[in-house]
This record gives structure tokens, C-alpha cells and sequence, in this order.
């Protein structure tokens, strides 16, 4: 049975540097996040956000405390168990990190590699699926030089679907995004909270899309200082 609360962190802190450098940059993060809701963390340039985001997902070390992800704890979790969790999560960050030499299609099928060798001709079925879903399906064939930055970054969230993966981790995916782009994302992302039990927790400064989330984190000098449930199960 699916763990209910695929994301967790309980008295979580974090540090930067060493020495008389050392600086605490989290401290004592505690949260649960309900399968399939849609979690957003706002605040300041600095606060921790972006930390956090990568604590919980396996590209940080955890120091200090707790932190969960579909059920494996990763303090103290080994190089090989922290790849195999990655494998189950969707990445999007808000620089695109597209190849450039590669098709959109091509940069989405990148997308399936890490779960193994792909049938090509459905590889190429299930990214151009979701190339459609960010309406992408007039540019399957573009490389990055031929699309605009709102065209790249969606073509980077397509990447990102393209596994089916159990947890989506977004920085600040809308970014580049016009409006109705944006919502066409975040509409995505709910429901694939809604139909497949996706969890997302996104790192936004995009008001546009606040009324759309389940849960807003509010961070402040590395500490969670507001929690707006709205709907979502309870932590």
C-alpha cells in the first residue's frame, strides 16, 4: 500500500560551510505531505526554500534531524539507495537544462533513461504525450535555439512527467511562463495528483498560482512561520 504521507521531515536542520563560516541555514523543519496533494513554499530570496526542496530530494545530505521519502529514511542512507529514490522523482528547475542539440522530444525521451532501457517507438509515444499535455504538439521536432524560454522550460516540465513519477520536485517551474501557461502546469500537476496520487512541492514566487495549491509553506530564516492548509489532509 502507498505510503499516505510520501514526504516527511521532522526537526530537519541544515548548514552551510565550516569553521567560523559555518552558518545554520534550516532550522527545525517539521512537516508531513499527504499523497497526491500539492504543496507550495513561498518566501524571501534566501529563506531556505531551495534547500529544503533538495534536502527532500536526495540531492542534499541530510545533517541533522529526520527526512522521508516514500518510506525510506535519508539520514544515513547510502549512495545507492539515494539513486534508486531519485529514479521515483520528477525534477524541474527553473533553468531548463535542455541539450541543445537534441530535439524537444528527443529531451523529453531523456526523461524515461533512468528507469532503463525504453521500446523505442514507445518512448517516443509517451514524450510526445507529454509534450501535447504543455501544448508542445506543433514542435516536437524544434531544438532549444528554435523555442522561446517559456517554450523550453515547458518542454522541461514535459521531462519531468514523462516517467509517471511518484513525487514531482519544482523550483520555480512557471517561471518563464505567461499566465495561461502557467496555469496549464499547475492544472497538470493536480491532476496528476488527483488520478495517478502524484505529490508535488513546488518552490514559487508566482502568485498567480497560490489559489490553486492544497498547502502553502510560508519560510522565513530557514523556519516555517505560516502553514495554510487548504483541504489537504492534515499533517
Amino acid at each position: 500500500m502507498p505510503d499516505p504521507f510520501p514526504l516527511q521531515a521532522a526537526g530537519l536542520n541544515h548548514w552551510f560551510g565550516a569553521g567560523e563560516a559555518r552558518k545554520q541555514a534550516l532550522f527545525d523543519i517539521s512537516l508531513r505531505l499527504p499523497r497526491g496533494s500539492f504543496t507550495v513554499l513561498v518566501g524571501p530570496s534566501g529563506s531556505g526554500k531551495t534547500t529544503l526542496l533538495t534536502l527532500l530530494g536526495c540531492l542534499r545530505e541530510v545533517q541533522d534531524g529526520s527526512a522521508s521519502l516514500l518510506g525510506h529514511e535519508l539520514r544515513g542512507a547510502s549512495e545507492g539507495q539515494l539513486i534508486r529514490l531519485r529514479r521515483r522523482l520528477g525534477f524541474i528547475f527553473q533553468a531548463h537544462n535542455l541539450h541543445e542539440s537534441l530535439t524537444a522530444l528527443q529531451n523529453v525521451r531523456m526523461g524515461l533513461e533512468v528507469h532503463g532501457r525504453q521500446d523505442e517507438d514507445l518512448a517516443n509515444r509517451a514524450a510526445a504525450h507529454v509534450l501535447g499535455l504543455v501544448g508542445l504538439s506543433e514542435r516536437l521536432h524544434y531544438r532549444p535555439a528554435n523555442l522561446s524560454g517559456g517554450q523550453k522550460q515547458r518542454v522541461a516540465i514535459a521531462r519531468a512527467l514523462v516517467g509517471n513519477p511518484d513525487i514531482i520536485m519544482a523550483d520555480e517551474p512557471t517561471a518563464a511562463l505567461d499566465r495561461d501557461s502557467s496555469a496549464g502546469v499547475v492544472e497538470i500537476l493536480r491532476r496528476l495528483g488527483t488520478e495517478r496520487g502524484t505529490t508535488t512541492l513546488m518552490v514559487t514566487h508566482d502568485n498567480r498560482i497560490l489559489d490553486r495549491a492544497d498547502r502553502i509553506l510560508t519560510l522565513e530564516d530557514g523556519r516555517i512561520v505560516a502553514d495554510d492548509l487548504r483541504g489537504a489532509a492534515a499533517p
